[in-house]
């Protein structure tokens, strides 16, 4: 795996500009901050710390780790809540996903599906071959 980052842009915080990566593709779909019995937490930070754990299930089955994420979109219900549990939302990520910063991308959207979700994160996975 190899990030791209064009010469002269400055470092991005959290994540990757872009990645390039040879393997097996791992497509995950949207996770949402629901445990294995549709239980929700009540806070962004405690939905998005099972959003990690809900996707690292769904790599696992296909043999994929944390470190095999090539980029995340994450469509979040409220800027405000993200910002105000950015603390947590960090240390989650670092817990569980570790010092590995694919590219990403997160946006605001009106609502979700599953009326209790306040975040949802897809992601792509790349196995090295």
């Amino acid at each position: 795996m190899k990030v791209l980052q064009p010469e002269g842009w400055p470092r991005p915080k959290g994540y990757s500009n872009g990645m390039a990566a040879k393997g097996e593709l791992v497509f995950v779909a949207g996770q949402i901050g629901w445990t294995e019995k549709g239980e929700f937490e009540k806070n962004f930070a405690g939905q998005f710390r099972q959003v990690l754990i809900n996707t690292i299930a769904v790599l696992k089955q296909a043999g994929a780790k944390p470190e095999h994420i090539t980029r995340m979109t994450w469509f979040i219900t409220d800027k405000r809540a993200y910002q105000e549990s950015v603390r947590d939302i960090g240390k989650a990520y670092r817990e569980l996903i570790g010092a590995h910063y694919p590219t990403m991308t997160v946006v605001e959207v009106k609502s979700l599906l599953e009326d209790a979700a306040l975040v949802e994160i897809e992601s792509t996975a790349v196995i090295p071959a």
